[in-house]
């Protein structure tokens, strides 16, 4: 597992090189998954995110969490998900909560199915219903290094070029 410090684990912005891995997988879900996880949550919450992905938090483990309203109530936990899209594509407004400020339409399948462990360690599987759909695709994409900026065609990336270009300098800057 990699060596993280789970208190000092905040949102990671891109261009940071952990955002574009492929994400490794939990060996087993203990104490640590679970400090990680209450991590992950506070800070999607404070950011008011629906979804928040383990590399966002500078963590390269496949886990993520959603919750569409934005409560803590109601966030569920994927750890080793698998997802399975079906359906025809759907393109609608996106943001990042890695990428602020950059905004796109991204086609999405319509349809899904998770199948992944929970904090208890059992596997489970669950079908997928409105923005939840759009939301395990978004995390999922984290977990194999995918923003959305690798989604957006040519003239979406033309239009925040300027946006990408200072997260960037940003990003060399607090290096």
């Amino acid at each position: 597992m990699p060596d993280m410090n789970v208190d000092k684990c905040c949102i990671t912005h891109f261009p940071s090189p952990v955002l574009g891995g492929v994400a490794v997988p939990v060996d087993a879900v203990g104490d640590d998954i679970r400090r990680l996880v209450d991590r992950m949550i506070d800070v999607m919450i404070e950011h008011k995110g629906i979804g928040l992905a383990a590399p966002q938090i500078g963590v390269g483990l496949r886990i993520f969490i959603v919750s569409v309203d934005g409560t803590r109530e109601s966030v569920k936990v994927y750890i080793n998900p698998e997802v399975e899209v079906s359906g025809g594509l759907e393109a609608n407004e996106e943001g990042c909560l890695s990428v602020p400020g950059v905004f796109a339409k991204i086609k999405r399948y319509r349809k899904c199915v998770v199948t992944a462990t929970d904090l208890d360690g059992k596997r489970f599987t669950e079908e997928a219903k409105g923005l939840q759909v759009r939301a395990f695709q978004h995390e999922y994409d984290h977990l194999e290094g995918m923003l959305i900026k690798d989604r957006m065609g040519q003239v979406q990336l033309i239009s925040a070029r300027r946006r990408l270009r200072e997260l960037r300098e940003q990003y060399e800057k607090n290096k």
